[in-house]
């Protein structure tokens, strides 16, 4: 997160103060995931589509797009912190029917940081 934003320890009250404490000592309820969603090349998506899992709605896809450089539908799921774990297999509802999901590393391209180096 943005923890690095805020010194909690600093004297002095703010709002949302109570907010970020809890979160720093119980870590979040959500996350923001990246999702590869499977089947066919995907438009761009700004609507939320239902995520679920084992049958149960448990987020929801924020934005999806089909990537041409990475050959995949990729996307970006809010869904809760424990099913934001790399690998997490989950199932998202698009206007042509459900399609599964895997969590995947973010960013989508280069994530060990490569290009740059090269």
């Amino acid at each position: 997160g943005r923890g690095w934003q805020v010194d909690l320890g600093q004297a002095g009250d703010f709002i949302g103060r109570e907010a970020l404490a809890r979160i720093a000592a119980e870590g979040p309820k959500r996350k923001l995931a990246g999702v590869e969603i499977g089947g066919e090349p995907l438009d761009l998506n700004m609507t939320r589509w239902p995520v679920h899992k084992g049958g149960e709605q448990i987020g929801f896809v924020t934005s999806a797009v089909y990537s041409p450089r990475l050959g995949r539908n990729i996307g970006y799921a809010m869904v809760p912190a424990p099913l934001a774990a790399l690998g997490t297999r989950l199932s998202v509802t698009t206007p042509d029917g459900e399609r599964d999901a895997t969590v995947v590393p973010r960013p989508f391209v280069d994530p060990d940081k490569e290009i740059p180096k090269s």
